[in-house]
């Protein structure tokens, strides 16, 4: 005895007559074979379109739109014509009415002065009153940037019974550096996010905050806070690889010698792993795949210039970036 197709009980399919039954089974099949078929087609339509869209890209790319060089354009390339001007001048027209930046919302203004004009512009009558809506000029300053320097001083006390001298500590909160941690972190930022050498960060220091700071306190700084955020970033990094696909890639970055492993001052490479949870930063002195392999853990590495991860022909040009996938079963 059959089993009934969906939708259709029990009693009513054994009522029915075995050829009916018999064919109603065959168009079942049949069907679920063209559904088969059906998403194949998709999947390979799906291929040959993305397949369209890279060699799209590949034709119409030259010299003028990606990084080839302008012989590799042919003798047929006609660049695109130069536009033609508008005849009017550079600038604002006459009537614009301009823009400049937006006013602060009156919560965030720190202080008002009102100004009243003395006489009339025309007649020289003495005026007096208040304008109900008058025009706003706000200007926005920095208040003077002056380092506060706290002194903490350690009293040594001698005990009256057994003569033994005993030294106050430092608070808990209180860095045993001398400098405090807005600075430190501000000497960190200045020395990641916005890349600048110990020169450019000491001299910006002092020229802004008055602060004058030695290369051996900035390095100190920053190795400091390096093994505050060794633990952050060894989660960030662990978050980064658990992901199915991550986007690599590195550039060439200077790299000077404050922990004494480049003395040679060989030019090194900042990498960079891309994930929807974590971005991750990694400074080093090589790029080769082993360097990859050591960001990326123990998953498997695919550049796109020599495999295509939807078996399509890899384009004609090496990617610059490297896609990290999970590997293959």
């Amino acid at each position: 005895m059959s089993t009934p197709p969906a939708g259709i009980p029990e009693v009513d399919w054994l009522s029915w007559p075995p050829e009916a039954r018999q064919f109603t089974l065959a168009q079942q099949q049949e069907l679920q074979a063209l559904r088969q078929e059906n998403d194949e087609l998709r999947r390979h339509l799906t291929a040959l379109a993305t397949e369209l869209a890279q060699l799209r890209e590949r034709v119409n790319r030259s010299s003028r739109n990606s990084s080839k060089p302008p012989s590799s354009d042919g003798p047929g390339f006609q660049p695109p014509g130069r536009r033609k001007g508008s005849g009017r001048q550079r600038g604002g027209q006459l009537g614009h009415p301009g823009s400049g930046p937006e006013l602060l919302p009156i919560e965030r203004v720190d202080a008002v002065v009102e100004h009243h004009p003395d006489v009339c512009r025309r007649c020289g009558t003495l005026l007096q009153g208040e304008d109900p809506a008058p025009l706003r000029h706000q200007v926005i300053e920095i208040p003077p940037i002056t380092p506060v320097v706290i002194e903490h001083r350690l009293h040594r006390l001698v005990c009256p019974c057994c003569s033994r001298r005993t030294c106050a500590m430092l608070p808990a909160d209180v860095e045993a550096s001398h400098y405090g941690p807005r600075l430190s972190g501000l000497v960190g930022l200045l020395g990641s996010a916005f890349p600048l050498s110990f020169s450019k960060t000491q001299a910006l220091l002092d020229q802004l905050l008055g602060v004058a700071i030695s290369r051996g306190a900035i390095a100190k700084i920053r190795e400091r806070l390096s093994a505050v955020l060794a633990e952050p970033m060894a989660q960030a990094l662990a978050a980064a690889r658990q992901q199915p696909v991550a986007c690599v890639d590195e550039t060439g970055a200077p790299t000077g010698n404050a922990d004494g492993n480049n003395p040679t001052g060989k030019r090194g490479w900042q990498w960079v792993m891309v994930t929807p949870v974590a971005t991750v930063f990694s400074q080093g002195l090589s790029r080769s795949t082993a360097r990859r392999h050591r960001i990326a853990g123990e998953q498997l590495w695919r550049d796109c210039g020599e495999r295509s991860l939807l078996g399509l022909q890899p384009p004609a040009q090496p990617a610059t970036a490297a896609v990290l996938g999970a590997p293959d079963p």
